[in-house]
């Protein structure tokens, strides 16, 4: 069936790429040319599961974004929409979680070919060694990256970002001191062991049902310059910077392709989030001053 289904995608991207095509070089004349931001979580040829690649499949997803787009850091990505201009269609690689499988070959492949790479780990499962609960589930408790491996990437170039103390749900989160501890504490330790300040956020699971209005809130108040959402979506001109769309790696490349030829249907079943009061202030601001200047 998977086979089937992807055969399927694979010939719908041929049937529109042309068209696409064509949008996406009219989006790039007029500046404003999507920013792609894929997503992983484990590269490793052992213990395949649904949040894994294989070597091969994540060297052939570069191969796909280096002959396609510009590879450029999340605070690029960032830039461009807040200034309302980008003139060539971007990708940025991010990692969730913090497995200990891809320093050995994922980290040390996105530093030769110059690829900026954000690598978001749960702080309590880095210090305490704690396998993921998902994985315990599956009955395979797959190790986790080190206090002192975490420190190693960041000085070779990685940036590291915070995905919560205990890699929470936030849907299932009502306690303000929970909150606080998830993701303002969780700064304050991953700061302490790379000894650099942590810039982005990235919420475990990255759906509607845990972008809550309070949990947005507090990672404003936490001094982060923006999170992470993982439902997919374009990161495009004038929208709001401080929240990153990002896409799936899917082993699957049809539908790889599909997300990166930008599909605008896909805009119309983006989720709406409800805004915190510093947001929703944020973009009228900008919103005004977009208006002032035109």
């Amino acid at each position: 069936m998977n086979y089937l289904r992807s055969q399927l995608i694979t010939l719908r991207n041929a049937l529109v790429a042309r068209r696409r095509e064509e949008r996406l070089n009219l989006m790039s004349q007029r500046g404003e040319a999507p920013c792609m931001v894929a997503f992983y979580h484990r590269v490793a040829d052992t213990h395949p599961n649904g949040w894994s690649i294989s070597r091969r499949g994540f060297r052939k997803h570069l191969d796909y974004f280096q002959r396609r787009f510009e590879p450029v850091s999340l605070s690029e990505v960032q830039r461009r929409v807040r200034e309302s201009y980008s003139a060539r269609p971007t990708i940025t690689m991010t990692f969730d979680d913090g497995y200990q499988d891809n320093i050995e070959f994922a980290l040390p492949l996105l530093i030769e070919r110059k690829m900026p790479c954000t690598y978001f780990v749960s702080t309590a499962h880095v210090l305490d060694q704690k396998p993921f609960g998902h994985d315990i589930e599956s009955g395979i408790a797959l190790p986790i990256n080190t206090a002192k491996q975490i420190r190693e990437w960041s000085d070779a170039g990685i940036e590291m970002g915070c995905h919560t103390r205990n890699h929470v749900d936030f849907g299932k989160v009502h306690d303000p001191a929970e909150r606080k501890q998830e993701i303002v504490d969780a700064k304050n330790e991953l700061e302490q062991i790379i000894g650099k300040s942590v810039r982005h956020f990235a919420f475990p699971f990255g759906t509607e049902q845990q972008l809550t209005p309070e949990a947005i809130e507090t990672v404003h108040q936490a001094g982060f310059e923006g999170y992470c959402s993982a439902f997919g979506g374009y990161n495009l001109v004038g929208r709001d910077a401080f929240h990153i769309r990002r896409f799936h790696g899917d082993p699957q490349f049809a539908r790889l392709v599909n997300w990166c030829s930008y599909d605008e249907k896909k805009l119309q079943l983006e989720p709406e989030l409800l805004m915190p009061e510093s947001e929703a202030n944020s973009h009228q601001a900008s919103h005004a001053n977009q208006t002032i200047a035109s």
